[in-house]
């Protein structure tokens, strides 16, 4: 394998295994400092009631996986760094300002023992703060235009930048927002984000072949990360991400889309996500139209689920497949790009 193969296909590989291996380790450390800390999760009241027996689990444990994809990502993109390829660091320092907004909510959760952080105010203007300063990066370095590309017709619509950047940014604050909702059982958000990042990892390599990117690393080292933590965070789980790991995996998933200019990608991989917003929305807009009425059980949509009968296990076995049917029908969608 030669060196430009190495760095566009081995490198993510070995990236994506030290995460994996990280996490691993990370976890049997993180895990009994959590509880020591006494960090652990209340419940919400209006949730399925025999979640009840998991309060007390302890939570902010994306703090594992975050840093194990991005000692792995900086560490083993330091030769192309010094190249002068930062591509993924623009990627990683933007998810992890949305870890730290997901771990000011969790500390607060947490320091008043109630399942509610920071207000709905307070997180969408830190998070709406956070998208526009990131999209403004990706414009000044050149790697986020504003020609919309349409997968599977390989075609892009040209926009105003003043609309196209208000755009991306409530993609954004919605996209991330998508991710946390669907944190609601043991080891979705995990499951579900593996083959997404699979997907970037992928398209990412494909089009380091030309450009020598680095931005194939982020998505691989998640990759790995997530799986590690997956280890601890499978049900029944003995750690939960929290809205430290949902919002920065959240704000991984859309920086990726835009770094890599084809955010309407997220349609396709971020179709559970997707569903589990609207199911809320559905579901308020319905009973408030109706004065009590619901369209379904419980929302997010995998509590509905999960009071039809199914198990956790379930549930994340048919949501993580969607996904991964959803992600690779996303490549050729955009393969005909590169």
């Amino acid at each position: 394998m030669g060196n430009a193969q190495f760095e566009t296909v081995g490198l993510p590989l070995l990236t994506a295994a030290a995460a994996f291996l990280a996490a691993l380790v990370l976890g049997k450390a993180c895990i009994p400092m959590l509880r020591r800390l006494k960090a652990g999760q209340a419940i919400r009241e209006v949730g399925p009631s025999w979640h009840n027996t998991k309060a007390g689990t302890p939570t902010m444990g994306g703090i594992i996986f975050i840093a194990a994809a991005t000692a792995a990502a900086v560490v083993l993109g330091w030769p192309q760094m010094r190249r002068g390829h930062y591509e993924h660091l623009f990627v990683l320092g933007f998810a992890l300002v949305y870890g730290i907004i997901g771990f000011l909510d969790d500390y607060v959760k947490v320091k008043k023992k109630r399942n509610l952080g920071l207000t709905a105010l307070q997180k969408f203007a830190l998070q709406l703060a956070a998208a526009a300063c990131y999209l403004a990066l990706l414009r000044w370095s050149g790697h986020m235009t504003n020609d919309l590309y349409i997968p599977f017709t390989n075609v892009t619509v040209r926009i105003p930048w003043v609309v196209y950047m208000v755009f991306a940014m409530f993609v954004v604050v919605g996209c991330v927002n998508a991710v946390n909702l669907t944190d609601g059982i043991d080891g979705l958000a995990a499951g579900v984000t593996m083959p997404v990042m699979a997907f970037f990892a992928v398209t990412a390599a494909v089009w380091g072949v030309f450009e020598r990117s680095t931005l194939a690393l982020v998505p691989a080292a998640l990759f790995g990360g997530l799986g590690g933590f997956l280890v601890y965070n499978f049900h029944p789980a003995k750690v939960f991400m929290g809205d430290t790991g949902s919002l920065y995996l959240g704000a991984a998933v859309c920086g990726l889309a835009f770094a890599l200019d084809m955010p309407l990608i997220l349609v396709l991989v971020g179709l559970v996500y997707i569903l589990e917003t609207v199911s809320v929305i559905l579901q308020v807009g319905y009973f408030k139209l109706t004065h009590g009425k619901r369209i379904f059980r419980m929302t997010p949509i995998h509590h509905h689920f999960e009071m039809c009968g199914w198990s956790e296990v379930k549930i994340f076995t048919v949501f993580t497949l969607i996904t991964l049917v959803c992600c690779t029908a996303a490549f050729f969608g955009v393969l005909g790009r590169y």
